[in-house]
């Protein structure tokens, strides 16, 4: 169990105080190490089931959309864990130790050629992987996964851990912690995108796995030497299993009448028209549900009106999370049936210079680091100068251009895809004499729809939750990466089974992407997009800027008025 405590006092057996910039040298260093292997591994992981594993373009996807969405979803776990038994220095740790174990074991597949299938002859003539060698491979994955659960929601909460921000020092150190953070996940992602990444392709599968793994033993070993340093709080309870147990006690509670009855409320709060039946799990059914300090004897039985209101946000914004779980669709599909395309196009530059596929996402990026340029440096800033007051985009205009750009993601890959198969047809090769500069337009388009619509959410959760359950709102935007990989996965399998049938030849899933139609499940995904941009202007846009409440409490009137909660 976590040994410190939660106060910012020097720790008596230290002549030093924990905390501060002497604990977060460690974390900012574990964190560089830790992205850069994780990130060159995201990054080429499509290109090495493809050309090392012989997968073909189905298998590919499916195992690359699980794996994904398995990392983003397990950071729920991540955050239960740490947030109720853990703490945040164990879970990093554990999942820390967890990735370096699934990363060796990838290297491992890496330098054995018996754990791979042989080698293609030719491009076609390939032999699948056996059961064996991909229940090793994903185990691997699985480890990975199950560290990225642990990592992902604790990393910058267990460096703000670090500052007392009840002071101005300690909140302007919190506020360049942010920034040497992002620094430093800048720098790793930039040399696992084209250092470790072209030495993966280029020269050896095996030392380019064996650098991230060489790094994530070097983060934990460092993590673990700064021990001394660090500010290590108790677990203070987790925000997600109060949700659950207003879900439980409201059902106990079904039959009663939620008008007439006491609510267990210690204090006065606005209550949301929305969801009143969950308002059940707050009646005070008996007063032998309380004791002697007034307090509920069984949290899931009874809870507080504060516990119903946050699961009544969450409901409330779940319209909107929609929304953003259909654009990053887009979005992901650059990561895995983009880098197909990059691998079946001519990737040579100059004479002989070969550009790895996995450069690819390098374009995505730039256009995200472009636009944010563009926006607080030009636009903010001139508009300021010229008004006299910033103008910024709202969550809808920003939500709106990033569903446009997921449309225009789509139909671009459309049009360059059916450019690239029908040069290859023609030359009679496997890739196609187009250039992969042909490409970088829907993998920047793919960086922009982050840009916009991935921003826009991340700040929508976290502006519209209260402070408590803004440790949450990061699992639950991963939650929503994940279930995108996921809902990728379920669509181009139906499609596959769908365009098959009869001989016929499919849209996408095969061994060679010449012999498909991939442009027409573009065409399709773009038809999704326009769907999902008319849904979020006719539905779901309301939700973000209105909440209808209503007061609690002894003065509870069932007749007032409508209040807007404006959203900054």
């Amino acid at each position: 169990m976590a040994e410190g405590s939660d106060s910012f006092l020097d720790d008596p057996s230290s002549e030093k105080a924990r905390g501060g910039w002497r604990a977060v040298k460690y974390i900012l260093a574990n964190e560089t190490f830790e992205k850069l292997a994780s990130m060159s591994l995201i990054a080429n992981m499509t290109v090495y089931l493809k050309t090392k594993y012989n997968m073909n373009g189905i298998l590919v996807v499916n195992v690359i959309n699980i794996w994904s969405g398995s990392s983003s979803f397990t950071s729920i776990g991540g955050a239960m864990l740490s947030d109720t038994f853990l703490g945040r220095y164990l879970t990093l740790l554990f999942g820390s130790i967890s990735s370096t174990l699934g990363m060796a074991i990838l290297t491992l597949t890496a330098a054995v050629p018996k754990l791979r299938p042989p080698t293609c002859i030719g491009q076609i003539n390939c032999i699948g992987p056996k059961f064996w060698q991909l229940s090793i491979l994903y185990v691997g994955l699985a480890f990975v996964a199950i560290g990225a659960g642990g990592i992902r929601p604790c990393n910058i909460a267990f460096g703000a851990d670090q500052f007392d921000t009840r002071t101005k020092k300690g909140r302007m150190q919190l506020e360049s912690f942010f920034n040497w953070w992002y620094f430093s996940f800048t720098l790793a992602l930039v040399i696992a995108l084209t250092g470790v990444v072209y030495i993966q392709t280029n020269m050896s599968w095996f030392i380019g796995f064996a650098i991230p793994t060489a790094c994530l033993f070097l983060s934990v070993v460092i993590f673990v030497i700064g021990h001394h340093a660090y500010i290590i709080t108790e677990p203070q309870g987790c925000v997600f299993v109060d949700l659950i147990k207003v879900i439980s006690a409201a059902t106990r509670k079904h039959r009663l009448d939620v008008s007439k009855q006491m609510f267990y409320d210690p204090e006065v709060h606005l209550r949301t028209k929305r969801f009143r039946f969950l308002e059940k799990a707050a009646i005070i059914a008996d007063q032998s549900e309380l004791d002697e300090q007034g307090k509920p004897k069984n949290g899931w039985r009874l809870c507080s009106i504060q516990q119903v209101e946050n699961l009544k946000l969450l409901l409330g914004m779940m319209p909107v999370w929609v929304t953003g779980i259909g654009c990053f669709m887009a979005m992901d599909q650059q990561s895995t049936i983009g880098i197909l395309q990059a691998i079946q196009t001519n990737n040579t530059l100059g004479s002989s210079f070969k550009v790895p596929p996995g450069w690819m996402g390098l374009s995505s990026m730039i256009a995200l680091a472009f636009w944010i340029f563009i926006y607080e440096i030009i636009w903010v800033l001139q508009t300021k100068r010229i008004t006299g007051k910033a103008k910024r985009l709202s969550m809808t205009q920003r939500t709106n251009i990033g569903l446009v750009f997921a449309m225009a993601c789509s139909i671009v890959a459309a049009l360059v895809e059916k450019k690239r198969r029908t040069t290859a047809l023609q030359h009679g090769s496997f890739q196609s004499p187009m250039s992969i500069v042909m490409l970088l337009p829907q993998f920047a388009l793919s960086g922009l729809i982050e840009a916009f619509a991935a921003v826009a959410l991340m700040e929508y959760l976290t502006t519209q939750l209260p402070e408590s359950m803004r440790t949450g709102a990061g699992a639950i935007f991963f939650v929503s990466l994940s279930l995108a990989s996921y809902l990728n996965s379920i669509l181009i399998n139906i499609v596959y089974k769908v365009t098959s049938k009869g001989g016929k030849t499919a849209w996408l899933g095969g061994p060679d992407l010449n012999q498909d139609k991939l442009e027409r499940f573009y065409y399709l995904v773009a038809a999704l997009e326009a769907l999902n941009f008319i849904y979020f202007n006719l539905f779901a846009r309301q939700f973000i800027t209105n909440a209808s409440t209503v007061p609690t409490g002894p003065e509870r009137l069932h007749d007032n008025e409508d209040q807007t909660l404006e959203v900054a």
